[in-house]
């Protein structure tokens, strides 16, 4: 009797296990299609001198051709300064409009969440065409009009060295916030009344509740979103390429372009994946790091 109950067990916990392995089998398949298998390519090309109709094998030639190439540096220069630039500040700025929209009631929070989040279904083409005339360089640019107000001259904001990065760190700071704010706006919906009460019978201004309940608890998703915000940053492209093209004398190239230019333009597939493998390495490096040192005390 008992073995027949163990058997019964043991076939109902191998059918258990099987149906597991059917449901994340379409995850699999699609994670090794799609990422593991380009990732493992391009490890391959980045060893060769890649041709469509034949590669010759070169080692790490292509790593250090892109560690000994001054615009590869360049690249990597100009994609920290953007990082530094607009990660902090949009991040900042999302928590901002977190707390200003917290107040209302919830379907005002629904309208301002739909507002705020529209550039991000919209097509990021049409959005570079917009802030292509806004920053145009002829007097009816809006931008040229605001500093024309204060009594500047017009501003070739994309095509001089002087104010191109410029131009899309304001992109981005202007832009791109509904993602952030959403889940800024769930993170503080969550958090227990029961401390803001308890912060009140103990005479705690807004800015003390803001400093000592509100940042503490929202420390997970700050991270979460510094994380993912460095990430894209890194790999910044549309931007670049819709608005300035890397240039002028590559100010605002960033590494992302640069492989596509290398890749696509130049048509040098083995330099391009070597540097995809860099990048990937380089944010691997800082990611792990956020979590080391901003992990600490942070239950998931």
């Amino acid at each position: 009797m008992n073995q027949t109950l163990t058997r019964k067990r043991r076939l109902k916990l191998e059918s258990d296990t099987g149906w597991g392995y059917a449901f994340i089998a379409v995850a699999l398949i699609a994670f090794s299609l799609f990422t593991a298998y380009p990732v493992i390519n391009a490890f391959v090309i980045s060893l060769q001198e890649y041709r469509p109709l034949g590669s010759t094998y070169v080692g790490l030639e292509n790593f250090k051709e892109s560690f000994t190439d001054s615009l590869f540096w360049k690249a990597v220069k100009n994609t920290v300064v953007y990082t530094l630039l607009t990660v902090p500040a949009n991040i900042f700025i999302s928590f901002l409009i977190a707390i200003l929209i917290i107040p209302f009631k919830k379907r005002t929070q629904t309208v301002f969440k739909a507002i705020y989040y529209l550039p991000a279904v919209a097509s990021g083409v049409a959005l570079a065409v917009v802030w292509l005339w806004i920053f145009d360089p002829l007097k009816s640019g809006i931008a040229n009009q605001i500093v024309a107000f204060f009594g500047m001259s017009n501003q070739n904001w994309l095509g001089s060295s002087a104010t191109a990065m410029f131009s899309l760190v304001l992109m981005s700071w202007l832009s791109s916030h509904g993602t952030a704010i959403i889940i800024y706006l769930a993170a503080l919906l969550g958090i227990d009344n029961s401390y803001y009460e308890a912060a009140e019978i103990d005479g705690a201004t807004f800015l003390q509740k803001l400093w000592y309940i509100v940042v503490p608890f929202l420390k997970p998703t700050t991270l979460f979103l510094l994380v993912t915000g460095l990430i894209g940053s890194f790999q910044v492209f549309q931007n670049a390429y819709l608005m300035t093209g890397g240039g002028p004398d590559h100010a605002t190239t960033m590494v992302g372009l640069l492989i596509f230019n290398n890749a696509f333009t130049y048509f040098e597939f083995g330099k391009a994946a070597a540097q995809s493998l860099v990048l990937a390495a380089i944010i691997a490096i800082i990611s792990f790091i956020q979590f080391k040192f901003m992990g600490k005390d942070i239950e998931y």
